[in-house]
Parts: C-alpha cells; sequence; structure tokens
C-alpha cells in the first residue's frame, strides 16, 4: 500500500512574514533578468524528488522529499547524496556512514538505514523489482525468526539483483557474439566486421561495470572498519541503551536531590551546584554515547563474519561473471588472431601471383624487344630467307621459356613459396 506524503511539511509562514514578502516582491519586479536566471539555478539543486520509503514491515510510501531533508533525516553529507543523483554518473558505490549505507549499485539507488530504506523512485525495472521483492520478503520474514538485520537484508538483496542483472546481460551478449565470431572465421565481411565492432564496445562497457562492482566488494571486505560502520541496528540498539542508562542516573540523581531540600541552601550555592549537575550530565550523555559508538564498533569488528560471509557470496558471483567477459575478450582476441593470419596468408598468395606475373611480364618484354628489332626496316642477309624470322621468333619464346622456368627453380630453391 502506498501513500503519497512528505516526510517533512515545509513551515507555514505567519500572515505578516508573507505580506511583507509580497510586498518586497513587488518592490523589486523590475531586477534584471540575469539575477533570477541565477537565483532559479540555485534553487534547481535543492529541488523535491520522488522517493519511496520501505519499513521493516514491508510498508511503501512515494515522498517527496528534497536533498536538505534527507540529510538531517540520515545524517549525510552532501557529497553522499551526489552518488544518488540521476543526473550525474558515477560508478558503483556502497558508503558505510554512522547512521545509514549509502548503496548506488547500477540503476538502484537508495539509503538504508536501521529501520527504513529510501529508495529513488524510478520506472527502471530493476528499482520496481527491488521495491516489489523487498516488501514482499520483509512481509514474509516478518513471521519469522530474523537471521539478518534489517540494514543486510536490504543490502543482500540489492546486490543480489544487481549481481543476476550482470549475469543476464553477459548470457546474452555471449548468445549474440558467439555466433556472430563463427560466422566471421568463415565470412570476412564488412557487415560482420561492424557487428563485431559493435559487440566488443558493449563487451568492454559491462566488463567495466562488472569490474567496479567486484572492486567495491572486493574493498568491503579488505576494511574490517567499513564493514564494522555496516551494523547500524547494533549501534542503535548500544545508543538506546547508553541513553536509557543516563536517563536512570539522572533520575536517581533527581531523587538524591529531593531528599536533601530540606537543608538551607544559599542561592549562590544552589545555583553553582545545578551549573555543575548540568555539565556533568551532558558530559555522561557525551561520554556514554562515545563509549556506546566505541563498544559497537569494537564488537562488530569482532563480529563482521556475518557481512563478510554475505560479501563473499556476491564476490564469487560477481567475479564469475567477470570470468565469463575475460574467456569472451579472448575468444574475442583468439577469432581476430586468426583472421590475421587468414588475411596474411591471402596477401602472401596474392604476392606470389605478383612476382609470377612480374616474372612473366619481364620475359615477355624481352621476346617484343627482339621482335621490334627485327620489325625495322634496314637492309640485312638474313630477311633473303622467308622462314628465318620464325626461327629467330622460335628461339626467343625458347629462351624466355627457359629463363622463365630458371627463375620458378631459384625461387624454390631459395624457399620464397612453395611451387
Amino acid at each position: 500500500m502506498e501513500e503519497s506524503q512528505p516526510l517533512y511539511g515545509p513551515p507555514n509562514l505567519p500572515e505578516s512574514a508573507s505580506a511583507h514578502s509580497s510586498e518586497r516582491y513587488h518592490s523589486t519586479g523590475n531586477r534584471s533578468r540575469g539575477s533570477s536566471v541565477t537565483a532559479g539555478l540555485k534553487k534547481r539543486g535543492h529541488g523535491s524528488r520522488s522517493w519511496i520509503k520501505i519499513d521493516k514491515n514491508g510498508n511503501s510510501k512515494t515522498l517527496e522529499l528534497d536533498k536538505a531533508t534527507i540529510m538531517r533525516h540520515c545524517s549525510l553529507p552532501a557529497r553522499d547524496l551526489r552518488l544518488l543523483d540521476p543526473l550525474f554518473i558515477y560508478p558503483s558505490t556502497i558508503l558505510g556512514r554512522e547512521k545509514a549505507i549509502v548503496v548506488s549499485l547500477e540503476q538502484i539507488r537508495c539509503i538504508i538505514t536501521a529501520d527504513e530504506v529510501i529508495l529513488m523512485n524510478s520506472l527502471d525495472g530493476s528499482v520496481v523489482k527491488y521495491k516489489l521483492e523487498l516488501c514482499k520478503r520483509l512481509q514474509i520474514k516478518k513471521y519469522q525468526a530474523e537471521d539478518l538485520p534489517f540494514e543486510f537484508r536490504a543490502l543482500e538483496l540489492a546486490l543480489e539483483l544487481i549481481c543476476m542483472s550482470l549475469d543476464a546481460q553477459v548470457y546474452e551478449l555471449e548468445m549474440e557474439m558467439y555466433p556472430v565470431l563463427d560466422e566471421l572465421t568463415t565470412s570476412v565481411s564488412t557487415l560482420n566486421l561492424e557487428r563485431v565492432r559493435r559487440l566488443k564496445g558493449h563487451l568492454l562497457a559491462l566488463t567495466q561495470r562488472v569490474q567496479k562492482v567486484r572492486d567495491e566488494i572486493e574493498h568491503l571486505m579488505d576494511d574490517d572498519g567499513d564493514m564494522a560502520e555496516m551494523y547500524l541496528t547494533e549501534k542503535k540498539q548500544r545508543s538506546e541503551a547508553g541513553l536509557s542508562d543516563v536517563c536512570i542516573q539522572t533520575h536517581t540523581s533527581g531523587g538524591a536531590r529531593e531528599v536533601s531540600k530540606s537543608a538551607p541552601v544559599s542561592p549562590v550555592e544552589s545555583s553553582t551546584s545545578g551549573s555543575q549537575k548540568l555539565q556533568r550530565a551532558f558530559s555522561s550523555i557525551v561520554s556514554l554515547s562515545k563509549h556506546g559508538s566505541l563498544m559497537s564498533s569494537s564488537d562488530a569488528g569482532e563480529n563482521i563474519e556475518q557481512l563478510e560471509m554475505l560479501l563473499e557470496a556476491y564476490f564469487i558471483v560477481s567475479d564469475n561473471t567477470l570470468s565469463k567477459l575475460s574467456s569472451l575478450k579472448e575468444y574475442i582476441d583468439d577469432t581476430e588472431d586468426l583472421i590475421n593470419i587468414k588475411l596474411g596468408n591471402v596477401q602472401n598468395q596474392l604476392i606470389q601471383f605478383q612476382l609470377l606475373l612480374t616474372a612473366a611480364t619481364f620475359l615477355a618484354t624481352i621476346s617484343a624487344s627482339v621482335t621490334a628489332v627485327f620489325g625495322m626496316n634496314f637492309a640485312d642477309s638474313i630477311f633473303d630467307y622467308p622462314s628465318a624470322f620464325n626461327w629467330v621468333l622460335v628461339i626467343t619464346g625458347g629462351t624466355c621459356g627457359l629463363l622463365y622456368f630458371s627463375f620458378l627453380f631459384y625461387l624454390r630453391r631459395r624457399k620464397v613459396f612453395p611451387l
């Protein structure tokens, strides 16, 4: 069940303030257009966006939130929200903060806290599937024993959907590329080369995406501090326990003060003792909160095996997907090497044919030169015999043929090419 409502409603302006603002607007209505454009650009970064809030029970709500509201609600800096902005293109990132986990995995961009998931609303299939599947799992596990904290279940689903999506894209690429490469080995044409070039570009882009997801998971597994920061539920429980202890101590001190109320105390001493008690209470709250945070971090550092096993499972999946892409790239490289060998063989055959043709042209030129010499108009005794010119042609042709076969024999002996 979804509802559309703001998380924090904008404060209502008083009547005098609204009247003063309207008067000021009319007085400054003739300002330059450049200042209005600049103001519009300044306000554009603080505009509201559509988010989906999913609580622990699997209930979802559609909210209109701006960056400032989310920063206050989740205690996040502005640079973390830029990772979730669809106007910017950032690689896959998982960040563990004090009260939230910032997840930017492909199309799934969300903020996970100990009690809820704030998901960037989008019509993308991965976002819709993540929302439906998370609500379904939370509603089912609401009546079962919880094996994982809420934040880890939300993070696990995001990793699962992204790894499955990337693996499905790799499978589709394999089914499309292998037949094209096999066809290219039999018929090297411009159309096939263009198809392989397009698929290779898709392969490189997909490899970078899978590599970034794998590297991000590996980075989290290598840093125990980052994994300890992700235990949001445990940190929240320890913080609440520390605050309850402070309240108990304050109540005890208040009871002791009521018991000693009958004793006469000067006004100066009462004010001094009150300020000192206030300072002691404040220092105790700060020390307990720090102690609880440190204890949660240390205990989470000792018990990070749960999160490490979760990350390791999806690290293996992403590494397997990356191995498929590497195998496909190697197959492309082998196909390119085979095509280069075939093209080199064809080029060698053309060179051989060109060499034979050049030799035949050279010998034919010699025969034509001899014929041209005897075709000149000069007096000689050989022209007194009608059959003498025929013998000249026969001897010239035989000599040229003998030279040609001698040339072939020389090339064979030199192993320039097999004949």
